[in-house]
């Protein structure tokens, strides 16, 4: 199945949020031009690489730096062999769970863990919207920063707006859900990996909540009107996009990683991230 980042709406997404893309022979190769040093290549699992090409990109773009984020063991070995190093800090989470949506509705349901059901029902007794427009979108990243501390990450509205736009229609869902009075208090992005028309992989790409929708467990009931879109839509996975992966530990990761862990799924494992120096910074 293809991975999202090796999608042509993907490529577009980077391509608005300022990357270069080139996408040669099916695979996407992300460039990030730097002043004077030149610039960032990136590759991330791809369902080949070819080296040559890569060779050809580095003398065109003076690529300093290659990173590659291998798809599978075989493409592994094979960068290794080629002198590409393990980084230590890995950009895509080298470990994730995935649903397998082509069971009916009832054993997906049945397959997450008992206080999981039961928080999916308690939170369903929050209201839930969808926002797909550009003001809706601005409203819904201003729901999230107001949920977090200030030194967290929170993407950009103006990239927020353009991922919807590389990804329109039922290929990304805005969820929000909200208290009584009609604010914010928990939303959830998913977003989808199509080719040819073929529907492979849904993604829980992010999720918030506020201290109300903590207290509320909006999160379970978003999670799950998320899995049964993506169900509904046709897709065959569900990926929760990354958990605690004990190779890598961040502590941080923990929690979040709990609360996914309590919907079942399978574990899939993948290589780190490599890396390798083209030109003396």
């Amino acid at each position: 199945m293809i991975d999202i980042r090796q999608t042509l709406r993907y490529a577009t997404y980077l391509t608005s949020i300022g990357w270069k893309v080139e996408r040669i022979d099916g695979v996407n190769y992300f460039i990030k031009k730097f002043p004077l040093i030149g610039a960032l290549l990136k590759i991330q699992r791809p369902e080949k690489i070819d080296f040559n090409t890569v060779d050809k990109l580095c003398r065109k773009y003076r690529i300093f730096q290659v990173i590659i984020e291998p798809k599978n063991s075989i493409q592994e070995l094979k960068i290794k062999k080629v002198g590409y190093k393990l980084s230590k800090h890995p950009y895509l989470p080298t470990k994730t769970l995935q649903i397998d949506l082509t069971q009916r509705q009832t054993e997906v349901f049945d397959n997450l863990k008992k206080d999981a059901r039961a928080s999916v029902k308690r939170g369903e007794t929050n209201k839930t919207k969808e926002y797909s427009t550009p003001s809706g979108i601005r409203k819904w990243q201003a729901a999230w920063k107001s949920s977090v501390k200030f030194n967290r990450y929170v993407p950009a509205v103006d990239h927020l707006v353009n991922l919807r736009k590389s990804f329109p229609n039922d290929h990304s869902l805005f969820l929000a859900s909200h208290n009584m009075s009609g604010r914010i208090i928990g939303g959830a992005l998913f977003t989808t990996s199509s080719h040819e028309k073929i529907n492979d992989i849904a993604y829980y790409w992010y999720g918030f909540t506020s201290s109300e929708g903590r207290s509320t467990l909006s999160a379970y009931s978003l999670l799950w009107q998320g899995i049964l879109w993506a169900k509904n839509s046709g897709y065959k996975i569900f990926d929760f996009e990354g958990i605690y992966d004990e190779r890598f530990p961040e502590e941080s990761w923990k929690g979040f990683s709990h609360f996914k862990r309590s919907f079942g799924g399978t574990e899939i494992l993948y290589p780190s991230c490599y890396t390798k120096l083209k030109f003396p910074l």
